[in-house]
């Protein structure tokens, strides 16, 4: 059976697999980033030594990358990434695996990977229109047509987090970090003494501060994914990132938010769903990415 060997580039962490052709791995592994003390290049550096690695076990059909930033699927490079990871724009990942390797390579976002791996085989698989959020230190979005990620004219399509809201923008007002701020801001202590297990914990216990910061979050993805619903009309919106740990505390308040910024005849052909694949989702994006893509 073919092979594939997936790497999914985040800001702290490299995940990184064997895939076979029908979707299961062979083996996983994971690696610190350490992308401010080397940058760019050096992980580009720890990309190649993943993937020499895997060779010397497998004979790969192709090497899948999944990574943060903005990328030029076409060039397979990054055309524009945070300062998290310094000197990673312009980074031509594709053509330095395909030259050093002579193996094809493709690379996508790593969110419209979880958003592929989400419709492929996930909680959108059978719909024809989904919508990926990613909710943690950002939010992020994808959005998936036919089975395949739709970028927009300039490859910056569903950049939802940056979507204005009364009050600032949607990753500014709604994203799992703003839960600690504001708790630790209405209980007027230092934001580095509590985490959102904390938050979360306390409000479990009837904590009025905590209530009301979840409250107030809860309102934010009510609006900003009704506002995304109007635009996009998908079947299925997906809810994934550092959320998902809280899925049965926030499931029915999201949905209930979400029911009142969306009219009926909307809200009654829109289904929110939490993601099914977890840490594996950048991984097995990239895998359906490449498979798109040849």
């Amino acid at each position: 059976m073919k092979t594939y060997i997936c790497i999914d580039i985040g800001g702290t962490s490299i995940k990184h697999g064997v895939i076979r052709e029908n979707g299961t791995f062979c083996e996983a592994g994971e690696m610190p980033t350490e992308a401010m003390e080397y940058g760019g290049p050096g992980i580009l550096k720890k990309v190649h030594g993943i993937t020499r690695e895997y060779l010397k076990s497998y004979h790969a059909e192709g090497i899948c990358i999944s990574t943060a930033g903005m990328v030029d699927c076409e060039k397979g490079l990054i055309t524009y990434a945070a300062p998290l990871i310094p000197d990673y724009t312009g980074t031509e990942i594709k053509k330095s695996m395909e030259t050093t390797f002579g193996i094809p390579c493709e690379v996508e976002n790593d969110v419209n990977c979880a958003g592929l791996a989400e419709s492929y085989a996930g909680a959108a698989k059978g719909a024809r229109i989904s919508v990926c959020l990613t909710v943690g230190t950002g939010i992020g979005g994808a959005i998936i047509i036919d089975g395949k990620v739709f970028h927009g004219f300039s490859g910056s399509a569903c950049e939802v987090g940056y979507m204005h809201l009364p009050g600032g923008e949607f990753q500014d007002l709604g994203a799992s970090s703003i839960l600690v701020k504001k708790t630790a801001l209405y209980k007027g202590i230092d934001p580095a003494s509590i985490n959102g297990k904390f938050v979360f914990e306390q409000a479990k216990k009837g904590d009025a501060d905590c209530i009301r910061s979840i409250d107030e979050m809860v309102e934010i993805l009510g609006m900003g994914i009704a506002n995304i619903c109007y635009v996009i009309n998908p079947e299925v919106v997906v809810l994934g990132g550092g959320i998902m740990a809280q899925k049965s505390y926030l499931e029915k308040r999201i949905k209930k938010s979400l029911e009142i910024h969306l009219i009926p005849s909307v809200a009654d052909h829109t289904r929110l769903v939490f993601a099914e694949n977890q840490n594996q989702a950048g991984l097995l994006g990239a895998f359906y990415n490449f498979k798109g893509r040849q």
